[in-house]
């Protein structure tokens, strides 16, 4: 029986693991760096971008896969699928979605629902996760959208980043522009709401950002089952650090820890550490 494909961009930062695992493509986005156009988690690891971000006083600039890119992964995916879904970044961070809006319109060979799910990175990720394992029990298209989201519409997602420079520069800095300037030293705590980047809190430093984190994270649970994934730029140990931590207070259902692939750290710089997470509503 053919299955629902699933799609999505390389934002999603999900480990190549899992998308090989769900069967989900991939459609990597592009960094323009020193005149080199390169395809995000394929010519550019995270290492080598937040290595050249230390060292460089350039920043890349990144763009939405062409019409072209998605139109080929949607051809080679209706030849087996009985529909698609492409689940991409909030259409306020990105014009990825507009690109596959665009692709979906030029096939005609399968239906393709596409979805902004309102989040990035492994909030994305978790989405398509979802996704996924519905299509992987054999539901048809309507089902597997209302699972993901149902899933998008829980998803949180904060993040303690180092400074403010790179979202600035690349001017995906939202409602955290009233940060910039600031005299104060802080640890902002930015997160995704309604699509778009804010301010959570401002605290002075990073012991107390995870502090924030976790009373956040303590007031959302509740008792309930909890997905995250530690979110990480060049952090390793801090990420670690905290899955144990989380590991230990709340046994998770699952529990990822991802470095942040090179198209969000682009804009996010080194040093980012954060959390991904919903639970399940009973």
């Amino acid at each position: 029986m053919k299955r629902v494909a699933i799609v999505t961009d390389s934002s999603a930062s999900l480990p190549a693991r899992l998308a090989r695992d769900l069967g989900v493509q991939v459609v990597p986005i592009v960094l323009a760096l020193n005149g080199h156009i390169l395809r995000d988690g394929i010519d550019i690891t995270p290492g080598e971008l937040y290595g050249l971000l230390r060292h460089s006083n350039h920043i890349p600039t990144t763009s939405a896969p062409s019409i072209g890119d998605f139109l080929r992964v949607y051809a080679s995916a209706a030849e087996t699928a009985s529909g698609i879904v492409s689940i991409h970044m909030s259409s306020q961070l990105s014009a990825t979605l507009d690109s596959a809006a665009a692709a979906s319109q030029l096939v005609d060979d399968v239906q393709i629902q596409v979805l902004d799910c309102q989040t990035a990175a492994m909030g994305q990720g978790f989405v398509v996760m979802e996704a996924a394992r519905t299509a992987a029990e054999g539901a048809d298209l309507e089902t597997v959208v209302a699972r993901a989201q149902a899933v998008a519409a829980r998803i949180q997602l904060l993040a303690s980043i180092d400074t403010l420079e790179y979202l600035h520069r690349g001017g995906r800095i939202g409602g955290a522009a009233t940060l910039v300037g600031t005299l104060l030293q802080i640890k902002p705590i930015l997160y995704l709401a309604d699509g778009h980047v804010d301010v959570f809190a401002k605290p002075r430093t990073r012991s107390k950002a995870i502090r924030v984190m976790l009373e956040q994270l303590a007031r959302q649970v509740d008792g309930r089952r909890l997905h995250i994934a530690i979110l990480h730029a060049a952090a390793p140990d801090d990420a670690e650090a905290l899955r144990q931590r989380i590991a230990e207070d709340y046994d998770p259902v699952e529990l990822h820890v991802t470095e942040m692939t090179p198209v969000i750290g682009a804009h996010t710089g080194p040093g980012l550490l954060g959390v991904a997470f919903y639970t399940d509503e009973s």
